[in-house]
């Protein structure tokens, strides 16, 4: 007959190894068991009206991209506030232009995130700021989205539905705010998100510099400019406004940015230019 010592240890091992089953198998069946799932017909015109650019993604692209979408929702808790009601049309339209970032490359679907908050409209945000003499002070903000580093992302829904319905006028709010989301992933918002290789910071950081410096210039001196002058607040910034240049005026920003462009290629590993040929023939 066992012992109660022998009974205890048991019982640790049994545990432990729940504790591992739980950590390091359950997440790959779990998404296995998603991904198995039929992308029900309904989300299919959802994601043609969500996402325009979706007929110039090729027939890969295409799977992956609701491959995530199905994770997507799966996994983020969507909160409706101020009234805000929750349906599939929300749920669809935000994850298909997130989920847009993350094609072709392997970085899990914004594991750092758990909520997206949607307000009908603008919202306003109480910020703190502490001046040099340790006073601190609050000020509010009118805003259609902020990503905030707790792993939740808040969104305004008309203007989410505005950047779609536009999907070549260089403003999409979902697109902004997810990039901030890749940006935050290494623990700062510095405009320099998680890249592949060591190696790609030196030049990442020689463009990037480059090109902020120029958008503050033009916007100091009012010069017009592709990029949303938004874009020289702070490096965060200006990752997340070329971000939106890089998926809704491709072409531009090759022809007038093309190292800019050329690093937006290396690091999303898609060519949105293609997709607007693509999308055009069809």
């Amino acid at each position: 007959m066992p012992s109660s010592s022998m009974l205890a240890v048991a019982g640790l091992l049994l545990i432990l190894a729940l504790v591992i089953f739980h950590q390091v198998f359950w997440p790959g069946l779990r998404l296995q068991a998603i991904q198995k799932r039929v992308f029900p017909r309904a989300w299919e015109s959802l994601l043609l009206r969500a996402l325009p650019i979706y007929a110039g993604l090729s027939r890969e692209q295409q799977e992956q991209l609701k491959n995530l979408i199905k994770q997507f929702i799966a996994d983020k808790n969507f909160v409706g506030c101020a009234g805000q009601q929750i349906d599939d049309v929300i749920r669809v339209t935000i994850a298909a232009n997130a989920c847009l970032l993350l094609l072709n490359r392997n970085t899990g679907c914004y594991p750092l995130l758990r909520s997206v908050l949607v307000y009908p409209s603008t919202f306003v945000v109480a910020h703190e700021h502490q001046d040099e003499g340790g006073l601190v002070s609050t000020h509010e903000q009118v805003l259609v989205g902020e990503s905030w580093g707790d792993g939740k992302i808040v969104l305004a829904w008309d203007d989410v539905q505005h950047g779609v319905t536009d999907f070549s006028d260089g403003h999409n709010v979902v697109l902004h705010e997810f990039a901030h989301a890749l940006d935050h992933e290494d623990g700062a918002s510095n405009g320099a998100p998680l890249l592949r290789t060591r190696g790609a910071y030196k030049n990442w950081a020689r463009v990037f510099a480059a090109e902020f410096t120029e958008l503050q210039a033009r916007a100091q001196g009012g010069a017009g400019s592709l990029l949303d002058q938004y874009g020289a607040t702070n490096p965060a910034e200006f990752f997340a406004v070329a971000t939106e240049t890089f998926f809704e005026k491709p072409r531009e920003l090759q022809a007038q940015h093309a190292e800019l462009y050329a690093e937006l290629v290396s690091y999303y590993q898609v060519d949105p230019v293609g997709w607007l040929a693509a999308h055009r023939a069809t």
